[in-house]
C-alpha cells in the first residue's frame, strides 16, 4: 500500500499561512542550500511552472507520482493563470465547490475525499502520494496521513492557518530524521504509529 505524505512547510508554532493563509513569509528560506536539498530529495515537490525557468523540469520523480491538495492551495496557481501547478505528477483537487476542472490533467474529488484517497493508496505503485495542503483538507484527510514532513521555517506567527484544521484529537506519529540549515529551517520527518 502506498502512503499519503503530508509535506509541508509551517512556521515554529505550527502555522502554514497568516489568517488569510498567505505563507509568503516562507519564501525567502528557500534560499541555495535549501533549494539543493528539494531538488535532490523531494523534486517532485517544486510545481512545474518554477521547474521549467529553473532548468530542472527533467527532473525524474524520486517519491511521488500523485498530488493531492486542496482548492484554496489550488487557487494560488489558478489566480497566476496557472491550471496544472503539477504537471509532472497525477494532479486531484478537493473542492466542494469547484465543478469541472479547468485542465485535462487535474482531477476534482467533489465527494468523498476519504474514500478516494483510500484507493489512490491502494493502487500499486513504486511511488507514494504528496498530500499538498491545505489546512481543511489535511484536517479532513488526518486518519489517511502515513508520514508527515514538515519544513520548519524560523519564524512565529502568533496565529494563522493550522497544519491540520480539524477536532481535537491526539495522533501519535514516530520521528525518523532531522536535518537542520544554515538558514535556521529544520525538517523534520515522521511516520504514524500504527
Amino acid at each position: 500500500m502506498r502512503k499519503l505524505t503530508y509535506f509541508i512547510a509551517c512556521s515554529i508554532d505550527g502555522f502554514i499561512g497568516g489568517p488569510d493563509g498567505d505563507a509568503s513569509f516562507m519564501v525567502p528560506f528557500v534560499d541555495e542550500e535549501f533549494f539543493e536539498f528539494l531538488k535532490s530529495e523531494y523534486p517532485e515537490t517544486l510545481p512545474t511552472h518554477g521547474r521549467r525557468p529553473l532548468g530542472i523540469d527533467d527532473l525524474p520523480n524520486k517519491r511521488f507520482d500523485t498530488v493531492v491538495q486542496g482548492r484554496v492551495s489550488y487557487d494560488l496557481a489558478l489566480k497566476e493563470g496557472i491550471t496544472s501547478p503539477y504537471a509532472h505528477l497525477r494532479e486531484y483537487v478537493a473542492s466542494r465547490t469547484l465543478t469541472e476542472s479547468p485542465d485535462p490533467n487535474v482531477e476534482i474529488i467533489s465527494a468523498d475525499l476519504v474514500g478516494r484517497v483510500r484507493e489512490l493508496k491502494a493502487e500499486d505503485s513504486a511511488f507514494d502520494i504528496y498530500l499538498c495542503g491545505g489546512s481543511a483538507v489535511a484536517g479532513e484527510l488526518a486518519d489517511e496521513v502515513d508520514e508527515l514532513v514538515v519544513k520548519t521555517y524560523p519564524v512565529v506567527l502568533g496565529t494563522g492557518m493550522p497544519m491540520f484544521a480539524s477536532g481535537f484529537e491526539v495522533t501519535e506519529f514516530v520521528p525518523d530524521s532531522v536535518r537542520t540549515f544554515g538558514n535556521g529551517a529544520v525538517v523534520r520527518t515522521y511516520h504514524r504509529k500504527r
